[in-house]
């Protein structure tokens, strides 16, 4: 579909560009300029009556992935098929989350009721796990294209309550090179700034489960709450392109200390180390395991493990997690280091790619609370400007965080609560 719609664009750019040459010989061959361009404009109209089509396949694209990736139920990443039993457990964290149920109050209170109908969903209900990175995937809730300038600013406030400031600008950032990536494929009807969605699952409480998620192109959050305990994955953040040498919104990068910083990591152990570490030195696919409609993967510990790390090594492991986490509020992300040092003896380094620091790669943190996966991909919607569109580059890169053992979506906190306290179905 990606492909479709690049070779759809590149249709258009080849019949303006046709005709801009046909004008410029206007004079010296009327009658035949005139034949031709009335063959380029029949087949430019062609194409105009195409489009409506191309939405009506995105849609049946979107049912197609929600009724494959939604066919199980709900179990987890997990190493061996199976939750770890133990692992969360519902307690009080000391981080208030007051800041975030009132800016959700108030950016539900911001919205018309047609609007708020759309948005709102019960906290269990599957609409949590109805998220993709793609441009084409159809989207529930209330969109920013279609919100009022103070509609947004509520729906900012409700991210600026929940994300750190570098969270927020990170997001912020993938919204803005949206608006590059339109502007360099001339697609500004499924890319852009403002084609990102909110809904808020549950009705925002104090001591009863709720949460929201922003699901768009490259910027997914799902921000799960009960009392003051918060889970903000599964997590997606990427771009294609990560820097803006152009347009509107050109200086833009994002991604650079998670790319740089990985390698780094790499570069810091040790040739037995390294053995373990990398899984393959070669990178010519996209290697993320778990992004959209991926909730049950198994995936097996793989990588050298940190109880191998000497103490330096471990710090800077934990620095490199430090980067993902966060982008969660300064008090929550806290709390969330703390739980990933309790595991760090069973936290694993993964490497896919060359140790070229120009090189492409992936890799992975896997513990029993946390998985991280960075990966230069293979170019998408800018694949007619690659030097080879087969291979990764390192203008498109995805990252992914996870919660395995069952608490993406806080699932197994909001079982523990309805064990606690039984609920009508």
């Amino acid at each position: 579909m990606i492909e479709l719609a690049v070779t759809s664009f590149i249709e258009v750019r080849l019949t303006l560009m046709r005709l801009n040459r046909v004008r410029s010989r206007a004079s010296a061959h009327p009658l035949v300029t005139r034949l031709v361009l009335a063959g380029l404009l029949a087949a430019l109209l062609a194409f105009s009556q195409r489009e409506p089509g191309m939405a009506d396949r995105y849609k049946q694209m979107s049912a197609d992935f929600e009724r494959k990736g939604l066919a199980e139920p709900f179990l987890g990443i997990t190493t061996a098929g199976k939750v770890e039993p133990g692992v969360f457990t519902i307690r009080s964290t000391g981080v208030s989350t007051e800041p975030v149920r009132k800016a959700a109050e108030t950016f539900l209170a911001a919205l018309t009721s047609e609007q708020r109908a759309k948005t709102m969903f019960p906290v269990d209900d599957p609409e949590w796990r109805k998220w993709m990175n793609q441009h084409f995937y159809v989207r529930q809730g209330v969109s920013f294209k279609e919100m009022t300038d103070v509609q947004r600013e509520a729906a900012f406030g409700l991210m600026r309550a929940s994300l750190s400031a570098k969270g927020m600008k990170l997001t912020r950032d993938i919204m803005h090179l949206n608006e590059t990536l339109a502007e360099l494929t001339n697609d500004f009807e499924f890319l852009g700034e403002w084609m990102y969605n909110i809904t808020v699952m549950g009705k925002p409480s104090a001591k009863d489960p709720w949460g929201w998620q922003l699901d768009g192109h490259h910027a997914i959050i799902n921000y799960f709450v009960l009392g003051d305990q918060v889970v903000m994955t599964p997590y997606f953040a990427g771009s294609e392109p990560v820097i803006a040498t152009s347009g509107k919104y050109k200086g833009t990068v994002i991604l650079q200390d998670e790319q740089d910083k990985g390698f780094a990591m790499l570069k810091a152990l040790t040739d037995a180390q390294r053995k373990k570490a990398v899984l393959s030195f070669s990178k010519t696919a996209n290697n993320n395991l778990t992004e959209a409609f991926k909730d049950n993967v198994v995936l097996d510990y793989a990588g050298v493990r940190v109880s191998d790390l000497s103490a330096a090594q471990r710090k800077q492991l934990v620095d490199l997690i430090g980067i993902y986490v966060g982008n969660m509020d300064d008090g929550h992300a806290r709390v969330k280091m703390e739980e990933v040092e309790r595991h760090l003896d069973n936290t694993w380094f993964a490497w896919i790619g060359p140790a070229d620091a120009n090189g492409v790669f992936y890799y992975r943190i896997h513990s029993p609370v946390i998985l991280i996966e960075f990966d230069h991909q293979r170019p998408a919607n800018l694949a007619k400007f690659a030097t080879d569109a087969t291979q990764p580059n390192r203008q498109h890169i995805h990252v992914v965080v996870r919660t395995p053992n069952g608490n993406d979506y806080g699932k197994d906190l909001l079982r523990q609560h309805y064990q606690l306290h039984p609920h009508a179905s």
